[in-house]
Protein backbone atom coordinates (compact mmCIF):
# COMPACT_ATOMS: atom_id res chain seq x y z
CA UNK A 1 0.00 0.00 0.00
CA UNK A 2 1.50 3.35 -0.91
CA UNK A 3 1.92 6.15 1.41
CA UNK A 4 -0.48 8.38 0.28
CA UNK A 5 -3.35 5.85 1.19
CA UNK A 6 -2.55 6.25 4.85
CA UNK A 7 -2.89 9.92 4.90
CA UNK A 8 -6.52 9.98 5.70
CA UNK A 9 -5.48 8.68 8.78
CA UNK A 10 -3.47 11.67 9.66
CA UNK A 11 -4.11 13.69 12.31
CA UNK A 12 -4.50 16.93 10.67
CA UNK A 13 -2.63 18.96 13.25
CA UNK A 14 -0.04 17.10 12.25
CA UNK A 15 -0.33 17.45 8.09
CA UNK A 16 0.51 21.43 9.51
CA UNK A 17 4.11 20.31 10.78
CA UNK A 18 7.29 20.24 9.04
CA UNK A 19 10.14 18.39 10.52
CA UNK A 20 13.14 20.44 12.71
CA UNK A 21 16.09 20.73 10.76
CA UNK A 22 19.21 20.79 12.73
CA UNK A 23 22.56 22.31 11.98
CA UNK A 24 24.53 21.22 9.46
CA UNK A 25 27.20 17.90 10.56
CA UNK A 26 30.91 18.19 10.11
CA UNK A 27 30.59 15.61 7.22
CA UNK A 28 28.36 17.16 5.42
CA UNK A 29 30.42 20.50 5.32
CA UNK A 30 33.13 18.38 4.45
CA UNK A 31 31.59 17.12 1.77
CA UNK A 32 29.94 19.84 0.10
CA UNK A 33 32.59 21.94 0.35
CA UNK A 34 35.66 20.13 0.26
CA UNK A 35 37.46 21.07 3.29
CA UNK A 36 39.18 18.85 5.64
CA UNK A 37 39.07 20.75 8.43
CA UNK A 38 35.52 21.23 10.07
CA UNK A 39 35.01 23.24 13.29
CA UNK A 40 31.33 23.38 14.85
CA UNK A 41 30.12 26.48 16.97
CA UNK A 42 26.45 26.22 15.75
CA UNK A 43 24.67 24.68 18.63
CA UNK A 44 26.14 25.16 21.89
CA UNK A 45 27.91 22.10 22.76
CA UNK A 46 30.60 21.81 25.01
CA UNK A 47 34.05 23.08 24.51
CA UNK A 48 35.83 21.07 26.13
CA UNK A 49 34.01 17.65 25.01
CA UNK A 50 33.12 15.10 27.25
CA UNK A 51 34.51 14.63 30.75
CA UNK A 52 37.11 11.97 31.23
CA UNK A 53 35.12 10.33 34.46
CA UNK A 54 31.75 10.06 31.64
CA UNK A 55 34.08 8.65 29.32
CA UNK A 56 35.34 5.92 32.15
CA UNK A 57 31.92 4.93 33.39
CA UNK A 58 30.54 4.70 29.99
CA UNK A 59 33.49 2.31 29.24
CA UNK A 60 32.44 0.30 32.44
CA UNK A 61 28.45 -0.03 31.53
CA UNK A 62 28.54 -0.81 27.96
CA UNK A 63 28.31 -4.57 28.43
CA UNK A 64 25.06 -3.88 30.31
CA UNK A 65 23.29 -2.17 27.94
CA UNK A 66 21.16 -5.51 27.00
CA UNK A 67 19.54 -4.64 30.94
CA UNK A 68 16.52 -1.81 31.48
CA UNK A 69 17.32 0.80 33.54
CA UNK A 70 15.92 0.84 36.95
CA UNK A 71 12.05 2.47 36.70
CA UNK A 72 12.29 6.43 37.95
CA UNK A 73 16.03 6.43 37.41
CA UNK A 74 16.09 6.93 41.06
CA UNK A 75 20.04 6.88 41.39
CA UNK A 76 20.13 9.79 39.05
CA UNK A 77 17.38 11.74 40.77
CA UNK A 78 19.14 11.50 43.93
CA UNK A 79 22.31 12.50 42.71
CA UNK A 80 20.53 15.25 41.16
CA UNK A 81 18.56 16.15 44.42
CA UNK A 82 22.31 15.77 46.50
CA UNK A 83 23.52 18.48 44.21
CA UNK A 84 21.01 21.31 44.13
CA UNK A 85 20.19 20.52 47.61
CA UNK A 86 16.89 19.93 47.38
CA UNK A 87 14.16 16.96 47.94
CA UNK A 88 14.46 14.27 45.40
CA UNK A 89 10.51 14.37 45.73
CA UNK A 90 11.33 17.51 43.53
CA UNK A 91 13.28 15.97 41.09
CA UNK A 92 12.18 14.50 37.60
CA UNK A 93 14.41 13.10 34.73
CA UNK A 94 13.88 13.38 31.26
CA UNK A 95 15.32 12.69 28.00
CA UNK A 96 16.78 15.61 27.18
CA UNK A 97 15.03 18.85 28.92
CA UNK A 98 12.38 18.59 25.82
CA UNK A 99 10.92 15.53 26.81
CA UNK A 100 10.18 17.07 30.09
CA UNK A 101 8.88 20.91 28.48
CA UNK A 102 6.33 18.47 25.91
CA UNK A 103 4.75 16.65 29.38
CA UNK A 104 4.15 20.49 31.01
CA UNK A 105 2.38 20.85 28.09
CA UNK A 106 0.40 17.75 28.60
CA UNK A 107 -0.09 17.96 31.63
CA UNK A 108 -0.58 21.28 33.12
CA UNK A 109 -2.97 22.50 30.27
CA UNK A 110 -6.56 20.85 28.64
CA UNK A 111 -6.47 21.28 24.78
CA UNK A 112 -8.82 24.21 23.75
CA UNK A 113 -9.47 25.78 27.33
CA UNK A 114 -5.86 26.63 28.93
CA UNK A 115 -3.26 28.68 27.33
CA UNK A 116 0.55 28.79 27.99
CA UNK A 117 2.47 32.33 27.12
CA UNK A 118 5.90 32.88 26.18
CA UNK A 119 8.08 35.55 24.39
CA UNK A 120 9.10 36.05 20.75
CA UNK A 121 11.11 34.69 19.72
CA UNK A 122 11.52 32.16 21.23
CA UNK A 123 12.73 27.96 21.60
CA UNK A 124 11.21 26.13 19.10
CA UNK A 125 9.79 23.48 21.03
CA UNK A 126 7.51 25.72 22.87
CA UNK A 127 5.72 26.65 19.51
CA UNK A 128 5.56 22.57 18.20
CA UNK A 129 4.60 20.86 21.35
CA UNK A 130 1.67 23.99 21.98
CA UNK A 131 0.33 23.21 18.77
CA UNK A 132 0.48 19.45 18.75
CA UNK A 133 -1.13 19.65 22.10
CA UNK A 134 -3.58 21.52 21.51
CA UNK A 135 -3.32 25.07 23.93
CA UNK A 136 -3.25 28.43 22.76
CA UNK A 137 0.60 30.22 22.85
CA UNK A 138 0.66 33.81 23.70
CA UNK A 139 3.59 35.30 22.53
CA UNK A 140 5.28 38.83 23.73
CA UNK A 141 8.16 40.57 21.58
CA UNK A 142 10.95 40.87 22.91
CA UNK A 143 12.00 44.76 23.24
CA UNK A 144 14.28 45.65 20.48
CA UNK A 145 17.60 45.73 22.73
CA UNK A 146 16.57 41.70 23.22
CA UNK A 147 15.65 42.16 26.71
CA UNK A 148 12.25 39.95 27.94
CA UNK A 149 9.65 42.54 28.41
CA UNK A 150 7.70 41.26 31.42
CA UNK A 151 4.88 43.45 31.93
CA UNK A 152 3.90 42.50 28.47
CA UNK A 153 3.75 39.14 29.15
CA UNK A 154 1.80 39.11 32.36
CA UNK A 155 -0.40 41.29 30.14
CA UNK A 156 -1.15 38.63 28.09
CA UNK A 157 -1.78 36.01 31.40
CA UNK A 158 -5.67 35.42 32.24
CA UNK A 159 -7.32 33.10 33.89
CA UNK A 160 -6.84 29.99 31.80
CA UNK A 161 -3.02 31.11 31.90
CA UNK A 162 -1.36 27.70 33.14
CA UNK A 163 2.32 28.15 32.42
CA UNK A 164 4.30 30.68 31.67
CA UNK A 165 7.67 29.62 30.25
CA UNK A 166 10.48 32.25 30.50
CA UNK A 167 13.87 31.35 29.47
CA UNK A 168 16.52 33.04 31.24
CA UNK A 169 19.34 32.88 29.98
CA UNK A 170 17.51 33.10 26.62
CA UNK A 171 18.19 31.88 23.21
CA UNK A 172 18.97 33.22 21.03
CA UNK A 173 20.06 36.17 22.85
CA UNK A 174 22.27 35.06 25.56
CA UNK A 175 20.33 37.90 28.29
CA UNK A 176 19.65 36.78 31.51
CA UNK A 177 16.58 38.05 33.95
CA UNK A 178 17.99 38.94 37.23
CA UNK A 179 16.53 36.37 39.89
CA UNK A 180 14.48 39.22 42.04
CA UNK A 181 12.68 40.48 38.66
CA UNK A 182 11.64 37.21 37.90
CA UNK A 183 10.51 36.52 41.49
CA UNK A 184 8.45 39.71 41.66
CA UNK A 185 7.19 38.14 37.86
CA UNK A 186 6.36 34.93 39.04
CA UNK A 187 4.52 36.29 42.56
CA UNK A 188 2.37 38.42 40.12
CA UNK A 189 1.13 35.90 37.82
CA UNK A 190 -2.18 34.46 38.17
CA UNK A 191 -3.10 32.27 41.07
CA UNK A 192 -3.25 28.94 38.95
CA UNK A 193 0.05 29.74 37.12
CA UNK A 194 3.51 28.58 37.06
CA UNK A 195 6.25 29.65 35.82
CA UNK A 196 8.77 27.44 34.22
CA UNK A 197 12.22 29.19 34.27
CA UNK A 198 14.11 27.17 31.34
CA UNK A 199 17.54 28.30 32.76
CA UNK A 200 19.69 25.54 30.49
CA UNK A 201 22.47 28.17 30.27
CA UNK A 202 22.09 29.64 33.88
CA UNK A 203 25.67 27.89 34.97
CA UNK A 204 27.38 30.38 32.50
CA UNK A 205 25.81 33.87 34.02
CA UNK A 206 29.08 36.73 34.21
CA UNK A 207 30.63 36.34 37.60
CA UNK A 208 30.86 40.46 37.07
CA UNK A 209 26.86 40.05 37.29
CA UNK A 210 27.19 37.71 40.35
CA UNK A 211 27.62 34.64 38.08
CA UNK A 212 25.12 31.45 38.74
CA UNK A 213 23.66 32.87 42.20
CA UNK A 214 22.41 35.79 41.08
CA UNK A 215 20.51 33.97 38.44
CA UNK A 216 19.13 30.64 39.82
CA UNK A 217 15.93 30.20 41.02
CA UNK A 218 16.62 26.71 42.47
CA UNK A 219 17.18 28.26 45.84
CA UNK A 220 14.33 29.95 45.84
CA UNK A 221 11.87 26.99 45.10
CA UNK A 222 10.57 26.42 48.78
CA UNK A 223 9.28 30.03 48.88
CA UNK A 224 7.67 30.24 45.85
CA UNK A 225 5.57 27.10 45.12
CA UNK A 226 4.35 28.09 42.08
CA UNK A 227 7.49 28.12 40.29
CA UNK A 228 9.61 25.22 38.11
CA UNK A 229 12.95 24.97 36.80
CA UNK A 230 14.01 23.30 33.83
CA UNK A 231 17.74 22.08 33.27
CA UNK A 232 19.89 20.21 30.82
CA UNK A 233 22.90 18.22 30.80
CA UNK A 234 23.74 18.94 27.44
CA UNK A 235 25.46 22.17 28.05
CA UNK A 236 27.91 22.17 31.09
CA UNK A 237 28.01 18.78 31.60
CA UNK A 238 28.61 17.98 28.03
CA UNK A 239 26.01 15.11 27.24
CA UNK A 240 24.24 16.60 24.43
CA UNK A 241 24.31 13.19 22.80
CA UNK A 242 23.13 11.36 25.39
CA UNK A 243 19.86 13.02 25.49
CA UNK A 244 19.23 14.03 29.09
CA UNK A 245 17.26 16.68 30.75
CA UNK A 246 16.08 17.20 34.60
CA UNK A 247 13.73 19.72 36.32
CA UNK A 248 13.05 20.91 40.04
CA UNK A 249 9.23 20.94 40.18
CA UNK A 250 6.64 21.17 43.11
CA UNK A 251 6.72 17.21 44.04
CA UNK A 252 3.09 17.08 43.29
CA UNK A 253 3.60 17.84 39.84
CA UNK A 254 6.64 15.53 39.88
CA UNK A 255 4.36 12.52 40.90
CA UNK A 256 1.46 13.20 37.75
CA UNK A 257 4.30 13.63 35.45
CA UNK A 258 5.88 10.00 36.34
CA UNK A 259 2.76 8.67 35.89
CA UNK A 260 3.14 9.76 32.00
CA UNK A 261 6.14 9.99 31.09
CA UNK A 262 6.99 6.97 28.93
CA UNK A 263 9.03 3.71 30.76
CA UNK A 264 12.53 3.71 30.51
CA UNK A 265 12.74 7.02 28.60
CA UNK A 266 16.12 7.88 30.02
CA UNK A 267 18.16 4.95 29.29
CA UNK A 268 20.99 3.48 30.88
CA UNK A 269 24.41 4.94 30.00
CA UNK A 270 22.61 8.53 30.00
CA UNK A 271 22.13 7.40 33.62
CA UNK A 272 25.11 6.51 34.43
CA UNK A 273 26.69 9.25 32.32
CA UNK A 274 24.33 12.07 34.31
CA UNK A 275 25.40 10.37 37.79
CA UNK A 276 29.22 10.89 36.86
CA UNK A 277 28.53 14.13 35.32
CA UNK A 278 27.30 15.51 38.56
CA UNK A 279 30.21 14.33 40.76
CA UNK A 280 32.80 15.25 37.89
CA UNK A 281 32.53 19.35 39.80
CA UNK A 282 36.08 20.05 38.42
CA UNK A 283 35.56 19.18 34.96
CA UNK A 284 32.26 21.63 35.20
CA UNK A 285 34.06 24.04 36.62
CA UNK A 286 37.31 24.28 34.14
CA UNK A 287 33.88 23.99 31.20
CA UNK A 288 32.44 27.58 33.31
CA UNK A 289 35.88 29.06 33.60
CA UNK A 290 36.82 28.24 29.62
CA UNK A 291 33.41 29.96 28.76
CA UNK A 292 33.66 32.58 30.51
CA UNK A 293 37.44 33.25 28.84
CA UNK A 294 36.28 32.28 25.10
CA UNK A 295 33.66 34.62 25.69
CA UNK A 296 35.50 37.94 26.65
CA UNK A 297 37.75 36.85 23.33
CA UNK A 298 35.25 36.55 20.93
CA UNK A 299 33.17 39.95 22.31
CA UNK A 300 36.76 41.54 21.92
CA UNK A 301 37.18 40.04 18.43
CA UNK A 302 33.64 40.36 17.50
CA UNK A 303 33.85 44.29 18.29
CA UNK A 304 37.23 44.86 16.94
CA UNK A 305 35.70 43.38 13.41
CA UNK A 306 32.96 45.99 13.54
CA UNK A 307 29.77 43.61 15.11
CA UNK A 308 27.42 44.30 16.92
CA UNK A 309 27.73 42.40 20.01
CA UNK A 310 24.65 41.44 22.11
CA UNK A 311 25.87 40.71 25.32
CA UNK A 312 25.72 36.84 26.68
CA UNK A 313 25.31 34.92 29.99
CA UNK A 314 25.11 31.84 28.13
CA UNK A 315 28.15 29.44 26.34
CA UNK A 316 27.55 31.58 22.96
CA UNK A 317 27.28 35.05 21.72
CA UNK A 318 24.49 37.05 18.76
CA UNK A 319 26.13 39.12 16.56
CA UNK A 320 25.50 41.18 13.66
CA UNK A 321 27.21 43.86 10.69
CA UNK A 322 25.63 47.23 11.28
CA UNK A 323 23.61 47.91 8.41
CA UNK A 324 23.33 44.36 7.41
CA UNK A 325 19.56 43.12 7.18
CA UNK A 326 20.66 39.55 5.95
CA UNK A 327 23.75 37.80 7.48
CA UNK A 328 23.22 34.71 4.68
CA UNK A 329 26.49 35.63 2.97
CA UNK A 330 28.40 35.40 5.57
CA UNK A 331 27.28 32.19 6.65
CA UNK A 332 27.87 31.20 3.82
CA UNK A 333 31.05 32.36 3.34
CA UNK A 334 32.27 30.96 7.15
CA UNK A 335 30.60 27.36 5.40
CA UNK A 336 33.72 27.85 2.73
CA UNK A 337 36.46 28.25 5.12
CA UNK A 338 34.62 24.96 7.14
CA UNK A 339 33.38 26.96 10.19
CA UNK A 340 29.96 26.32 11.19
CA UNK A 341 27.76 29.33 12.76
CA UNK A 342 24.18 29.58 13.34
CA UNK A 343 22.36 31.65 11.14
CA UNK A 344 19.28 33.10 13.10
CA UNK A 345 17.18 33.54 10.32
CA UNK A 346 14.88 31.08 11.51
CA UNK A 347 14.47 33.02 14.74
CA UNK A 348 12.95 36.12 13.09
CA UNK A 349 16.38 37.49 12.88
CA UNK A 350 18.09 37.31 9.22
CA UNK A 351 20.70 39.83 9.92
CA UNK A 352 22.33 38.20 13.08
CA UNK A 353 24.13 35.39 13.43
CA UNK A 354 25.01 32.81 16.90
CA UNK A 355 28.77 31.72 17.63
CA UNK A 356 28.91 29.01 20.18
CA UNK A 357 32.24 29.50 22.66
CA UNK A 358 34.97 27.02 21.34
CA UNK A 359 38.38 26.66 22.60
CA UNK A 360 41.02 29.61 22.31
CA UNK A 361 42.18 27.91 18.93
CA UNK A 362 38.38 27.37 18.11
CA UNK A 363 37.75 31.08 18.40
CA UNK A 364 40.63 32.51 16.99
CA UNK A 365 39.98 30.40 14.04
CA UNK A 366 36.49 31.82 13.79
CA UNK A 367 37.48 35.03 14.25
CA UNK A 368 39.80 34.52 11.20
CA UNK A 369 37.30 33.30 9.10
CA UNK A 370 34.39 35.78 9.81
CA UNK A 371 36.87 38.74 9.21
CA UNK A 372 37.20 37.12 5.57
CA UNK A 373 33.96 36.50 4.80
CA UNK A 374 32.84 40.27 6.43
CA UNK A 375 35.49 41.00 3.23
CA UNK A 376 34.06 39.13 1.25
CA UNK A 377 30.62 40.59 1.63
Amino acid sequence: MSSRAFAPFINPVVRQFEAYVPGRSIAEIREAYGVSRVIKLASNENPLGVSPAVREVLRQQADLVFRYPQSGNPRLVKSIAEFHHVDPARVFVSNGSDELLDLLFRVCAEPGVHNVVTALPCFGIYTTQARFAGVELRQAPLRPDFSVDLDAMLALTDENTTLVFLTSPDNPSGLAVPKEKMLRFAESLPKQCMLVADQAYVDFAREEDGGEDAFSLIPELEAHPNIAVVRTFSKSRGLAGLRLGYGILPADLVSYLWRVRLPFSVNLLAEEAGIAAMKDVAFWRETVRVVEQGRRQLEQGLQELGCNVVPSHANFISFCRPGMENAGGINEELLKQGVIARWLKSYGLPGYMRVSVGTEEENTVFLGALKAALAAC
